[in-house]
């Protein structure tokens, strides 16, 4: 069938109405608080990375294994997690996936010596390695993630992996 894909952005701060028109931009519609974004209604999440994940939607960038993650966003994603459907998380974003998760969730944020792994693995995420074209899939939380821009040297290169990734998050939402 079709998917419909819907756009949200955290909204209680003044910093977050640049963020939604910027989202809003990017998405070419309606940018939804984050608040309405209820797990029960979709059938997948798929959180694209990029400085704002690390900066707006979480403090990771500054705080690193100390950080935590804005409080709208991180329950919405375990909702979705706690619900059993998939989720895609992109370049920066699998560095929350232990967050969303617990301890022991495997991801990926590309080559092992990335100075983000640490960070990731001190709050109890499993690092596994992975080319710019692949995904990490962590089967039994239903969990895909990819480096793109965390290797990625070309935007060929960050959508091969993207374009994997979403095609199996969908796949994974379809035999949900």
């Amino acid at each position: 069938g079709m998917w419909y894909p819907s756009a949200f952005a955290p909204s209680e701060y003044p910093l977050y109405a640049e963020i939604n028109r910027e989202a809003a931009r990017i998405a070419r519609g309606d940018v939804m608080d984050v608040r309405e974004l209820k797990a029960e209604q979709f059938d997948a999440l798929i959180l694209p990375g990029g400085f704002g994940v690390a900066k707006n939607l979480s403090n990771f960038a500054v705080e690193g294994a100390g950080c935590s993650v804005q409080p709208d966003v991180l329950a919405a994603a375990q909702a979705f997690a706690q619900a059993g459907k998939p989720i895609g998380l992109i370049c920066i974003a699998p560095a929350l996936a232990a967050k969303i998760y617990g301890e022991g969730v495997s991801c990926t944020l590309g080559a092992a010596d990335d100075p983000a792994v640490a960070g990731l693995t001190a709050m109890g995420g499993q690092h596994v390695e992975c080319t710019v074209e692949d995904i990490v899939e962590d089967s039994a939380r239903k969990l895909v993630t990819t480096p793109a821009y965390m290797l990625a040297e070309s935007i060929a290169q960050a959508a091969a992996g993207i374009n994997k990734l979403v095609d199996r998050v969908l796949e994974l939402a379809q035999s949900h």
